[in-house]
């Protein structure tokens, strides 16, 4: 039961990390290779790499690079559109290294289900949200959105590694809220029609 449990947790961080991932590709990762690289959380064998200096250093800069980039209206959209298969990636590795109670082949499948559709998915989301705050404030209100995307995926990242279940239930929740609104949304334009 123990063991159960255990993984039970380590999908949770797994999936949390995800979709953090699908906010800022580098960020989770490079929050979890130090977490690692201090022993913070244990990284299944494969994926030990991720705590190792090089990756640390690959994540670091793409981290201040990426961070820079999303704050340049237009160029965060072009850097949305790199990112639609970088994020996924992203999860998928973030969920895969996490599943230690897991083997290799196991976390790795899990690990593309999950946390790849995960982080594709909240990308997606976040990308419409950019799309529509270009469109109504001509990109100005796109630097502040950066600034919270960035927080949510630090806090995020952090809180998926302490606290994973309270992730999955904020991310569960921001997916049916998106989910009301857009059917809210749909049954309007409906209406609208008729």
């Amino acid at each position: 039961m123990n063991e159960v449990a255990s993984a039970l947790t380590q999908v949770a961080m797994g999936v949390g990390l995800a979709a953090c991932a699908g906010l800022r590709a580098f960020l989770p990762l490079f929050v979890v290779g130090v977490a690692g690289r201090f022993e913070i959380v244990p990284l299944l064998d494969s994926f030990e790499w991720l705590a190792g200096t090089p990756a640390l250093t690959v994540f670091g800069l793409a981290v201040v690079l990426e961070l820079l980039a999303d704050k340049v209206p237009v160029v965060d959209h072009l850097l949305d559109v790199a990112e639609t298969l970088v994020k996924p990636v992203a999860g998928t590795v973030l969920a895969a290294a996490v599943l230690t109670e897991l083997s290799p082949l196991q976390a790795t499948v899990l690990g593309f289900v999950l946390g790849g559709g995960v982080a594709g998915a909240v990308h997606a989301g976040k990308s419409k949200l950019r799309i529509l705050s270009t469109a109504t404030t001509a990109g100005t209100a796109n630097p502040v959105l950066s600034f919270g995307e960035d927080a949510l995926a630090f806090v995020g990242s952090l809180t998926a590694l302490v606290l994973p279940l309270l992730v999955v239930a904020a991310v569960a929740g921001a997916g049916a809220a998106a989910w009301w609104l857009l059917r809210r949304r749909g049954a309007a334009g409906a209406g609208s029609r008729a």
